[in-house]
């Protein structure tokens, strides 16, 4: 980047900007007295936000959306920079990105529901599961099953096929995309082929098995319980009006370039809205064995298995470099062990978003982040990293 001095100037304003909001935030009752150990959040947030103006910076990256976790808590949540950079509008944690592929362990979460009450079972062959499509290409003797698509390694291809929202046409519709699309590259478990197609087949079963169409269910049973009232596969007018702009890198002119909004056809993969908070309440749900405020939204043993690492032969370098090339995939989440301690994380990115979800597992700490920038995955697995490192240092032990 060979000049930064609009961008810092936009950054500067919008940090203090959101410095206010974050002081309102903390009043509307954000970091409850009701945590289970002291924490000195003034320590985390001198640190972090130096960080994240370094990374909105070497990013381009126009805006960014901050909440941390601990325990049951939301214990602070902010916006930086500004999501309409012509408008000047600024970031807050309410504004409303695209979540992208951050939305597959939700997806995950709904197939644990219905595994639960013994509706499918993870090691079952898909197949007995559809009612009218086939998979082209499987192997009789090999079949793809549940667990397999929920860890990218079914042998379904690799595809994305994005459509501008303004364009004259959508996406073709879920069932007739499959029909049309559905195919088996590879056998099962010949390696890690990182699947959209599988999750757009998730979505399918869903539906197949529940009875309900897979929107609704999502709704009803994932975001609605869990409190995710900004969440949606279809914004509402009210979400449209906290939108943030999709910006791509400058290509050296100081400013970053609006792009095009998106969608595909490879839903559920990714094609979801949302706000940081949202995203920081599921990982309220994944840390404190499935349940929010009382709710129970998943069963302990269900939330387990979506972290518990599923085949550890087969590593992966995940996006940005999380878990440095160790990192393998639970149900949809990833999973590391780093320095003895449990981590899940998964990215979503989409052309001018790019979002993040991570958390400690075994100091039940969290992060979400998401942005419009283009590609930021480096930058948001060091925030979050550094976000959980900081809340477990400034958080007193339990006597």
């Amino acid at each position: 980047m060979t000049n930064p001095g609009p961008i810092l100037f936009r950054l500067v304003r919008g940090l203090a900007l959101s410095s206010a909001l974050l002081a309102a935030s903390t009043l509307q009752g954000l970091a409850p007295a009701g945590a289970q150990t002291p924490l000195d959040l003034d320590a985390v947030t001198t640190q972090l936000e130096t960080e994240i103006r370094r990374a909105m910076v070497e990013g381009e990256i126009p805006s960014l959306s901050i909440a941390l976790v601990s325990g049951e808590d939301i214990v602070w949540s902010a916006g930086f920079g500004e999501s309409n950079v012509q408008a000047r509008t600024p970031a807050t944690p309410q504004t409303v990105y695209l979540i992208a592929s951050t939305v597959k362990p939700m997806v995950a979460g709904a197939l644990m529901q219905l595994e639960e009450e013994g509706r499918l079972g993870l090691d079952d062959p898909v197949r007995d599961h559809l009612r009218v499509l086939t998979i082209r290409g499987e192997d009789p003797e090999r079949p793809i099953t549940f667990r397999h698509l929920l860890t990218h390694t079914s042998g379904l291809p690799t595809i994305f096929s994005p459509v501008p929202v303004w364009a004259d046409t959508v996406p073709t519709p879920m069932d007739r995309y499959l029909k049309e699309n559905l195919h088996a590259v590879t056998p099962p478990l010949a390696g890690i082929r990182y699947s959209n197609m599988g999750y757009t087949l998730l979505g399918h079963l869903v539906e197949e098995i529940s009875g309900e169409e897979f929107r609704e269910y999502m709704r009803k049973n994932i975001f609605d319980p869990i409190g995710m009232r900004s969440t949606s596969f279809v914004p509402t007018p009210e979400m449209e009006e906290r939108m943030a702009v999709p910006y791509v890198p400058s290509g050296g002119s100081g400013r970053p370039a609006p792009t095009s909004r998106i969608r595909f056809a490879e839903w559920p993969a990714g094609g979801v809205w949302g706000t940081v908070e949202d995203q920081a309440r599921w990982l309220i749900v994944n840390l404190n064995g499935g349940r929010i405020e009382g709710r129970r939204i998943l069963a302990k043993r269900a939330v387990e298995a979506l972290h518990t690492p599923q085949y550890h032969d087969l590593p992966s370098s995940m996006s940005g470099g999380w878990g440095g090339g160790r990192a393998l995939y639970g149900l949809s989440w990833w999973t590391v062990t780093h320095e003895g301690q449990r981590y899940i994380a998964h990215s979503g990115s989409v052309r001018g978003y790019t979002a993040f979800v991570h958390a400690n597992l075994d100091r039940s700490l969290g992060v979400a982040i998401l942005t419009n920038g283009h590609r930021a995955h480096g930058h948001l697995v060091r925030l979050s990293f550094l976000a959980t490192d900081l809340l477990a240092e400034h958080t007193a032990s339990p006597r």
